[in-house]
């Protein structure tokens, strides 16, 4: 009764203040929220049995694929009620994992799980790649419409890729590509695209070998109930964590290091109620990237990332921290991110809003509170209304509000804004910002209702961006 409780207040909190594009009128607003969020986010409880997974004749040489012997203690430990399907200390090889409905897949420490280069060794499964929905490769560990899942554990996970297996499919010279490839993915990506634009049937959008479409690492598709926690994930294919469509997800203490082409450490997408704490991100692209679908597949399926909490987490390389978008069709609103840490010459912005003409939807609502950053490259701060191609949806992003935010060492801009002149970003806020060494204080067009209040760039103090608020 009070998780229900709780949730119709959360409800009447968005519904009165937020839905409708209302502004914070002060910082204990966006707090509350938070208080009463983080209440309503669980992990789930497994029945108290294990299962290792050397009783199904899994090996730890590092060589013997386990494929067949993940899956059997899966089904087992599935059926007679869940538990922990555990993995013991050594090196396992194996294929996709598919896990089922109250089965905590646990890795022991000094476990470790290493995948398959081969990829005959991942089903063709329903799955998303970069927002769109399609028949792919099966991500790594994959669960389709389970409840009450988990990853834990000090073990670690390691996806296997380099430049000579599957970062190569990317097309970049950078990533292993060169004309002595087999192929590569720009063909299947326009076509992806197209087949978006085309609203084909998932069915009849199937890609897998010879299309070089990398899969996720890590995808809970449509499900409740999931937590990952302690592990180390490394060398993923592509995006690394990226729960879709699912509801009621806690991310904890989770280190995820990978440095290939679209390695973003963590891309929550069109899911609600999600919370990711005491983490660690060292990627090759956005550290967390906040996503709700790309196209006509985000607008037509309207579900908005909504109501994600991201706490006392470290990001080092990448090209945000906090990101939001740019496959971002179905909307975001109620974005907390809070005591986060960033430093890295590396990396190139601390909150990132990305979208396009092309997605449409609406970002409202994003709270970024007392953040310490000490180096990036691009700006603090950044909207961007034209990252990629322009089309007749125009974005809206409004209520944004940052506080506490100091930086040490900044790059070229402490704000950065590109928007449209009908679409201004609308109730932007910076309350109690220091933000040094940075070439020029801001870059901005189109900014409506802006309120600085204690802002200092360089030691100088800002209560306007001149002109620019109109």
């Amino acid at each position: 009764m009070k998780k229900l409780l709780g949730s119709l207040y959360l409800c009447c909190l968005v519904t009165m203040g937020m839905g409708q594009g209302n502004r914070w009128a002060t910082t204990e607003q966006p707090l509350t929220e938070i208080d009463v969020l983080k209440k309503q986010i669980t992990k789930p409880v497994f029945r108290d049995k294990d299962y290792l997974i050397t009783a199904y004749g899994a090996q730890n040489d590092g060589i013997t694929k386990n494929t067949e012997a993940f899956q059997k203690a899966i089904e087992v430990c599935h059926a007679e009620g869940g538990g922990r399907v555990v993995v013991p200390k050594g090196e396992f090889l194996t294929g996709a994992i598919h896990l089922k409905s109250n089965v905590n897949l646990h890795l022991n420490d000094g476990a470790v799980i290493l995948f398959s280069r081969d990829s005959s060794d991942y089903p063709m499964v329903h799955t998303r790649w970069e927002g769109s929905d399609c028949i792919n490769f099966s991500p790594f560990i994959y669960a389709y419409e389970q409840e009450n899942i988990a990853i834990t554990g000090k073990g670690l996970l390691n996806g296997n890729a380099n430049k000579d297996h599957w970062w190569y499919w990317v097309g970049n010279p950078k990533y292993g590509w060169d004309e002595t490839r087999t192929g590569n993915q720009r063909p299947a990506r326009k076509l992806i695209h197209q087949y978006t634009a085309e609203q084909r049937p998932v069915e009849e959008r199937v890609f897998g070998h010879g299309h070089f479409l990398r899969p996720t690492f890590i995808q809970p598709y449509k499900c409740k109930n999931v937590w990952i926690a302690d592990v180390e994930v490394i060398d993923g294919p592509m995006w690394n964590l990226n729960p879709v469509l699912c509801e009621n997800v806690l991310i904890e203490r989770v280190r995820v290091i990978a440095h290939g082409p679209n390695n973003d450490g963590c891309n929550p997408e069109a899911s609600k109620n999600v919370w990711i704490r005491d983490c660690y991100f060292d990627t090759g692209d956005d550290c967390i990237a906040i996503k709700s679908g790309r196209d006509e597949d985000g607008r037509n399926m309207g579900r908005p990332a909504e109501n994600y909490i991201i706490e006392n987490c470290m990001m080092k390389d990448g090209h945000g921290g906090v990101v939001i978008g740019s496959e971002i069709a179905g909307g975001a609103r109620n974005i907390y991110a809070l005591n986060n840490t960033m430093d890295s010459p590396q990396l190139d912005r601390a909150l990132r809003i990305k979208t396009n003409s092309m997605r449409g939807g609406i970002i409202e609502n994003v709270f970024f509170y007392n953040t310490k950053v000490g180096q990036y490259k691009d700006a603090a701060v950044r909207f961007n209304m034209f990252y990629d191609k322009e089309g007749s949806y125009i974005p809206t992003i409004r209520n944004i509000w940052i506080e506490n935010l100091e930086v040490s060492q900044g790059g070229q801009y402490a704000v950065r804004s590109n928007a449209y002149e009908s679409s201004p970003v609308t109730g932007f806020t910076m309350i109690n910002c220091k933000i040094n060494g940075v070439e020029e204080a801001y870059d901005v067009d189109h900014l409506k209702n802006v309120t600085l209040e204690n802002v200092e760039i360089n030691g100088k103090v800002y209560s306007s961006f001149n002109d620019y608020d109109n």
